[in-house]
């Protein structure tokens, strides 16, 4: 399974709020320091606000924050949100399906099991999971700059 650049940078995204927690993070910070386009990260953190992931102040001094502690964030969950509208194969997605042998075959239910068995995997973790050394990664960014 290969996820979209989308979900990539929505984790990136919030890791780098996870790592900065009592801060306000520009959108063009995070851009700067990814090397991503603001546009994708405004499209991301739209949804993520959405969802309820992240706040967005506005104004001069504004800019984003976690909405949840990074422990109540789970990947599972922003992957699915995330990778909502992609399907792994063909005949996932009825409406759209024009596979000949998809009625017969057990091909879908194999891959049906195991992208199952990859969302239980990142169920098990949460984004501070992901950020337990904060100051390893922001001396990441700093080398890059």
């Amino acid at each position: 399974m290969r996820l979209t650049l989308y979900s990539d940078y929505s984790l990136r995204l919030l890791m780098y709020l996870a790592i900065k927690p009592t801060e306000l993070i520009s959108i063009a910070e995070i851009s700067k320091a990814y090397g991503i386009s603001k546009n994708h990260l405004m499209k991301i953190t739209h949804q993520l606000a959405l969802a309820g992931y992240i706040e967005t102040v506005r104004g001069r001094n504004g800019g984003l924050r976690l909405a949840k502690l990074a422990t109540d964030i789970n990947i599972g969950a922003i992957v699915r949100l995330t990778e909502a509208d992609s399907v792994l194969v063909e005949c996932f997605h009825m409406a759209t399906n024009t596979c000949v042998i998809t009625s017969g075959c057990k091909l879908n239910h194999v891959l049906r099991q195991a992208l199952d068995d990859f969302y239980q995997r990142l169920d098990r973790y949460s984004l501070a999971e992901l950020v337990v050394e904060p100051n390893s990664l922001l001396n990441l960014f700093f080398k890059l700059t």
